[in-house]
C-alpha cells in the first residue's frame, strides 16, 4: 500500500508542471485590480494552482487583463521594455498571412511571465491582435479543444507563428535571446525560405 501511495505521488509531481519534469510549486500572488485608486484593502491573495483561476481552451486576451490575472499581467506589461532595434526588424517583416498561437498555462510562473513581455512587443510592433489565439491549458498541458494534440505542446508557454497556415518556428517556455528577438530570427527565417 505504501508503495502505491508513493508511486501515485511521484506521478502527480512528475505531470503537474510548466515543464514536464519539474512539480508545480504553490503560486501565491497578490492581486489588485488595475487601477489608479486601488488600494490595500482591495487587495486579495490569490492562489494561481487552484483550478478555478485557470483560463481553459480558447480564450481573449481581454481576460488576462481582468481579475485575477490583471495584477500579474500588467505588472509584467509594464516591467517589460522590448528592444526598439528588434521592434523595428519586426516592423520590417510583412504580416500578409501571419498568424500567432500562444499555447499558456495562467497556473504556471513562466507563462506569467512570457505571456505579458509576449504582449508588449506585438503591442510594439503593432501586430494585428486578431491574428494572435490564446489557448489554455491545465497542468497537464491539455486543453479541451479539437486536434489539440496535433500542436505537440510538452512546456508553457509555447508561441507558434504561423505563415500561411504552416508552421514557421516556435519560441518554447524561454526565449534563447530575448522574445522580440528570437520573433526576428523566425520571421526572417520564414521570409528567407519562400
Amino acid at each position: 500500500m505504501k508503495r502505491i501511495t508513493f508511486l501515485a505521488l511521484v506521478c502527480f509531481l512528475f505531470f503537474t508542471g510548466c515543464r514536464t519534469n519539474k512539480p508545480v510549486a504553490e503560486m501565491k500572488a497578490n492581486v489588485s485590480q488595475k487601477t489608479e485608486t486601488s488600494s490595500a484593502a482591495d487587495k486579495k491573495e490569490v492562489n494561481f494552482s487552484e483550478q478555478s483561476t485557470w483560463l481553459l481552451g480558447y480564450f481573449n486576451q481581454r481576460q488576462l487583463r481582468q481579475e485575477p490575472h490583471s495584477a500579474w499581467f500588467y505588472k509584467g506589461y509594464d516591467d517589460y521594455h522590448p528592444d526598439p532595434n528588434a521592434i523595428n526588424s519586426l516592423s520590417g517583416i510583412d504580416m500578409e498571412g501571419l498568424t500567432i498561437k500562444v499555447v499558456l498555462g495562467t497556473w504556471c510562473p513562466d507563462s506569467r511571465r512570457e505571456v505579458p513581455r509576449f504582449m508588449k512587443v506585438v503591442d510594439g510592433w503593432k501586430f494585428p491582435s486578431g491574428m494572435v489565439t490564446f489557448i489554455g491549458v491545465d497542468n497537464g498541458k491539455l486543453s479541451p479543444i479539437g486536434e489539440y494534440d496535433k500542436l505537440e505542446i510538452q512546456r508553457v508557454p509555447t508561441f507558434i507563428f504561423y505563415k500561411n497556415n504552416i508552421e514557421a518556428g516556435r519560441i518554447i517556455e524561454n526565449p534563447v535571446t530575448s522574445l522580440e528577438q528570437d520573433m526576428v530570427n523566425i520571421l526572417r527565417g520564414m521570409n528567407n525560405n519562400k
